[in-house]
């Protein structure tokens, strides 16, 4: 993710036609990487890792009551903002009792009268010696408020006050909303739509839904490496088009399972 800054400089100096301005572009954004790595491996790595079913009970509860202030911060909450929740909650490894809790608390923060500061001032807290989970922190927020195609200028006063609250700066904060957006358009683009057809197959593989639990992933994994290894077919003798078919759909399996693992963060 290091490189987001020259993708982004040179994209924008070749939309003005002149080719010297697009290699401008790119050197500056040389730079703007440069500064970024220090601070990047708070920010995104960990985040496919497993790292987020690891998170505190009292973490995720402020996370989700921000998120829920923040997404009624423009007076609505949208359907795009809804979804990015729904997917968080699958990376969470939240369960139907769990995800029943997250929607209280997103409540909860949709209210007036939701006490922002003292919350985030307990994740400050609660974080002193973890800078990289209130980073964290912030990255899922600004996942959820970029979902939608217009960020509101009171969406992005109230992010800057969240970030304040958490010690988080400035330029990290516009770095950090620059390499999100540029992730978006990625998946956007010719490229990142052909990244979902990957991602829809390998959900086509496990056979399983989008709206699948972690646990029903893993599951429909263990079921299929059951039934489709050749060890299994070696008891009825079968002929070598049967044991080549069955070490294909193995590794349809397990290459599916993988990519799905590391997108939804599975343990």
């Amino acid at each position: 993710m290091k490189y987001w800054g020259k993708v982004i400089g040179a994209a924008a100096g070749l939309m003005t036609g002149r080719p010297w301005i697009a290699i401008i572009g790119l050197i500056l954004g040389h730079q703007f990487d440069r500064g970024f790595a220090d601070r990047f491996t708070k920010f995104g790595p960990d985040i496919s890792g497993g790292r987020l079913e690891k998170l505190s009970g009292q973490f995720i509860k402020a996370l989700f009551q921000t998120m829920g202030h923040l997404a009624k911060a423009d007076g609505r909450v949208t359907e795009d903002e809804i979804r990015a929740v729904r997917s968080l909650m699958n990376r969470l490894g939240l369960g139907p009792v769990e995800v029943r809790q997250a929607i209280a608390w997103f409540d909860e923060g949709k209210e007036a009268t939701f006490p922002l500061r003292s919350t985030l001032q307990q994740v400050r807290k609660d974080s002193a010696r973890k800078a990289e989970n209130r980073a964290l922190f912030i990255r899922l927020l600004m996942e959820v408020a970029l979902s939608k195609p217009t960020l509101h200028q009171h969406e992005r006063s109230l992010l800057w006050t969240i970030c304040t609250e958490l010690e988080i700066g400035r330029v990290e904060f516009a770095q950090l909303e620059a390499m999100l957006r540029a992730q978006r358009g990625f998946r956007r683009s010719s490229a990142g739509d052909a990244d979902a057809r990957r991602v829809t197959a390998a959900y086509a593989a496990l056979g399983v839904e989008k709206s699948s639990t972690n646990s029903e992933v893993k599951k429909a994994y263990r079921r299929l490496m059951n039934k489709n290894h050749p060890d299994k077919l070696s008891g009825g003798n079968p002929d070598p088009a049967a044991i080549a078919e069955a070490e294909r759909r193995t590794r349809e399996v397990r290459s599916a399972y993988e990519m799905l693992k590391a997108r939804r963060s599975i343990r």
